[in-house]
């Protein structure tokens, strides 16, 4: 996979840039999964702390499915 450029947003939670997609991915579950940030009552959806709000448009929560689609927008 060729390296993308990280968004200052997204780069608060997966680390500066540039680097795959897949490796963004798997670094954004490391930080999901460290802070606990998963809802207990339904383990596909993602509840947003600070930092992750900024990457998720100011959402507090989303899927799962959504997150892969707002991310994308913070890589290029």
């Amino acid at each position: 996979m060729k390296p993308m450029k990280v968004s200052p947003e997204l780069a608060l939670v997966v680390g500066a840039g540039p680097m795959p997609r897949s490796e963004v991915v798997s670094k954004l579950w490391v930080y999901i999964k460290g802070k606990n940030l998963q809802n207990p009552s339904n383990k596909r959806n993602i509840i947003a702390d600070e930092a992750l709000k900024a990457v998720f448009g100011g959402k507090k929560e989303v899927t799962m499915f959504e997150m892969t689609k707002l991310v994308s927008a913070h890589l290029s």
